[in-house]
C-alpha cells in the first residue's frame, strides 16, 4: 500500500477525470488523496478520496468576475483582445499559478509515498519531489511534449507541417515555462532548494527519459511518431460516478415524452452569457425540428431564457457517462473530457470550441468523421448564427454515416483501460524508486 497525492487544478475537466483514477488505485490498495479546488471537495469525498485543498478555485473567480460584468456585452473577458491582451492574459495565469504553488507545498504530508501530476500541476509537483525524494508521474490529459505530427493544442489545431509543428511546440513550452517562471522562484526557495529556472528543470526532467503517461485516447490522437520513449499514450480516465447511480426522474420524464433530444453545454465556458446562449439555442433547436437538453454550466444556460413553447429541459450536473448514449446528438465546447465522452458514448458531435485545446479537440472528432464541422464559438452571433447551428444540428441528428462512424469509434475506445495503466505504473514506481521497507 502507497500514499499516494493526486494533484489537478483547473475547471471541471482538469479535475474530474483524476477521481475515477483516484477510486481505481483506491480499490487496488493504496491509500488516496486529491488535492484541488474547494468546488470539487465534494466529487472527490464521494470517490473515496481525501481531499486535499488547492487555492486559486477559477469557479470562485469566475463567480467574482461575473457578478461584476455588464452582460450585455458578449466579448469573452477571459480572452482580452489588443496589443496587450496577451500580456493580461499571462499576467493573469501567471498569478493563478503563483497561488497554486504555494498551496501545492501544503498539500504535500510527510509521509506521501508517490505524487501523481496533471499537466498543470507537474511543472510545481516536479520542485516538490525534488526537495523531498518523492517518486512522481506526470498525468496530462492532452498531448505536451513537441512532435511534427501536429501543433501545440494551442495553436487552433492547424497544421504548419512537421518542421513548423515541432518549432511552434518548442516555442509553447517556453511561454510555459515563462508562466511558471515567479512560482518556480518562490516555490523554491520556500522548500529549501538551490535557484533553477522552470526551463532547467523541465529540461533535466526531459533527459532523464521520466514516464509520462497521456490520459487521452489513440482513437482521437495516435501517439506520435516521433515522441521519446516513455512518452505513452494510454487511454482515458473517466470522473468517478456511484456505480448504482441514475439519471434523475426529471430527465427520465423528459427522455421517455419523446424521441431522443441534443445535448447542449459549454461547460466552464461563456459565463455570463446564458441568456443570449439559450435564446440561440432554442431557435436553432426548433428550425431543427429535435428536443434539446441544456447544461447549465458556468454559461448559465436555461430554459427559462428560452420561449414558452420549446421543447427544452435544463439540468445541472449529470454524468455524461449515464446521459450521453441517450442523446440524438451533443453540442458542447469540446474540451478533453466532454469530446471523448461523446466518443465514448457512440453519439455524433456538433463542435463548438471557445478556446485552449477545443480548437484541437474539435478538429480530431471532425476528422474521424464523428462530428460536424466546427462552429468556433465567436461565431455563435450574428444573423446567421441560428441558421447554421439549426444546420449543424441536422447534419448531426440525420446522418447514418456520421452515426455510424461514432459507433465504432465507441467500440475502439471500450477496449481501452487507462487507469489500468496507471496502476501498471504505479506499482512499478513504487518497487523501483520507493520500495517497502
Amino acid at each position: 500500500m502507497t500514499k499516494i497525492l493526486i494533484t489537478a487544478a483547473g475547471s471541471y475537466g482538469d479535475v474530474a477525470p483524476y477521481t475515477g483514477l483516484g477510486a481505481r488505485l483506491r480499490t487496488a490498495g493504496h491509500e488516496v488523496a486529491l488535492a484541488t479546488h474547494d468546488s470539487y471537495a465534494a466529487l472527490v469525498r464521494a470517490a473515496g478520496l481525501e481531499f486535499r485543498r488547492l487555492p486559486a478555485d477559477p469557479r470562485t473567480r469566475h463567480a467574482a468576475t461575473a457578478d461584476t460584468r455588464d452582460t450585455r456585452d458578449t466579448a469573452q473577458p477571459e480572452r482580452p483582445s489588443g496589443p496587450g491582451g496577451n500580456r493580461d492574459l499571462m499576467r493573469q495565469a501567471a498569478a493563478f499559478i503563483k497561488e497554486l504553488g504555494s498551496g501545492l507545498a501544503d498539500a504535500a504530508r510527510e509521509d506521501t509515498g508517490l505524487l501523481l501530476l496533471s499537466a498543470t500541476t507537474a511543472p510545481l509537483g516536479h520542485h516538490l519531489a525534488e526537495a523531498r525524494g518523492i517518486p512522481f508521474l506526470d498525468l496530462p490529459l492532452v498531448p505536451g511534449a513537441p512532435t511534427g505530427d501536429f501543433a501545440p493544442v494551442v495553436s487552433g489545431g492547424r497544421s504548419l507541417g512537421r518542421w513548423g509543428n515541432r518549432a511552434a511546440g518548442r516555442l509553447s513550452l517556453r511561454i510555459i515555462d515563462r508562466l511558471y517562471a515567479d512560482a518556480t522562484r518562490e516555490l523554491r526557495a520556500r522548500l529549501g532548494l538551490p535557484p533553477a529556472t522552470a526551463r532547467t528543470v523541465r529540461r533535466r526532467a526531459e533527459a532523464a527519459g521520466r514516464p509520462v503517461l497521456h490520459g487521452f485516447s489513440e482513437v482521437l490522437v495516435p501517439r506520435p511518431t516521433d515522441w521519446r520513449p516513455g512518452l505513452d499514450v494510454v487511454g482515458n480516465w473517466w470522473p468517478w460516478h456511484a456505480p448504482d447511480a441514475q439519471l434523475p426522474p426529471v430527465v427520465e420524464d423528459f427522455l421517455a415524452a419523446g424521441p431522443p433530444p441534443v445535448f447542449i453545454g459549454f461547460g466552464s465556458m461563456a459565463g455570463g452569457e446564458g441568456e443570449r446562449l439559450s435564446t440561440l439555442v432554442a431557435a436553432a433547436l426548433r428550425r431543427a425540428k429535435v428536443r434539446g437538453i441544456l447544461q447549465s454550466g458556468w454559461a448559465g444556460l436555461s430554459a427559462g431564457h428560452a420561449s414558452a413553447d420549446a421543447d427544452l429541459l435544463t439540468i445541472g450536473e449529470v454524468p455524461h457517462a449515464l446521459l450521453f448514449p441517450r442523446m440524438a446528438a451533443v453540442v458542447h465546447h469540446c474540451g478533453a473530457g466532454t469530446a471523448a465522452a461523446g466518443v465514448r458514448a457512440g453519439v455524433p458531435t456538433v463542435p463548438v470550441p471557445v478556446t485552449a485545446d477545443q480548437p484541437f479537440w474539435a478538429a480530431r472528432l471532425a476528422s474521424l468523421g464523428v462530428a460536424t464541422a466546427p462552429i468556433p464559438f465567436k461565431e455563435l452571433s450574428g444573423d446567421r448564427a441560428v441558421a447554421r447551428l439549426s444546420q449543424a444540428l441536422t447534419q448531426a441528428t440525420a446522418a447514418p454515416a456520421r452515426r455510424g462512424h461514432a459507433r465504432t469509434a465507441a467500440h475502439r475506445l471500450a477496449t481501452e483501460d487507462g487507469a489500468a495503466e496507471v496502476l501498471k505504473a504505479v506499482a512499478h514506481l513504487t518497487q523501483t524508486e520507493h520500495p517497502a521497507t
